[in-house]
């Protein structure tokens, strides 16, 4: 369970603004609208408070504008790894030998893409797994393929990201694997 006030108040110490939760009807048309499912921790501090601070997800906006640009950030961890197998000959060793000719490895990185623990944005380019569906999921800081654990769960990574603890004092055993995403990790 997490401390919701302790979270209100990070927000509060640096100045990132929140409005009030989300209903369970919002949290159904959400989900309908983006193909999603938040998981029980994420969902339990945004039933609790919105953030509507920039670089957060503004959920309760259903704007065509705003919901381009949610997808947006749904789709940028595909799109980072396809960047990365354009330009960087970056390749996951599970989907098999990388094909010579950019085009097929693009489309078996997608076809393959659709087997990875999706990924929902919690704050700029930082996300959290929705598999295992539960709570306790590590963040993850996705650019590309660039991928590192953020937090060890939705409250540690707000520690750290509002400079309330340090990256290194981390709990890293505590670290839930998740699949594919965690093989891409690159401490710092």
């Amino acid at each position: 369970m997490l401390n919701i006030s302790e979270i209100k108040q990070l927000f509060k110490m640096n100045s990132l603004s929140f409005t009030r939760g989300l209903t369970n009807e919002e949290f159904q048309q959400i989900e309908q609208t983006y193909s999603l499912r938040f998981p029980p921790d994420l969902r339990e501090m945004l039933s609790h408070m919105l953030p509507i601070a920039k670089g957060f997800p503004i959920w309760r906006d259903r704007s065509q504008r705003n919901i381009a640009l949610i997808r947006q950030y749904l789709n940028a961890p595909l799109e980072g790894i396809l960047f990365g197998i354009e330009y960087n000959q970056f390749w996951y060793p599970a989907w098999g030998e990388r094909p010579e000719d950019n085009k097929a490895a693009l489309e078996i990185a997608r076809q393959q893409y659709a087997n990875v623990p999706p990924l929902i944005p919690v704050y700029n380019h930082r996300y959290l797994p929705t598999e295992p569906y539960e709570a306790g999921n590590p963040v993850l800081s996705v650019h590309q393929v660039d991928v590192i654990v953020y937090g060890a769960n939705v409250e540690d990574y707000f520690q750290i990201e509002f400079n309330r603890k340090s990256y290194p004092n981390m709990d890293f055993a505590s670290i839930k694997p998740i699949e594919f995403w965690l093989d891409l990790d690159r401490p710092i």
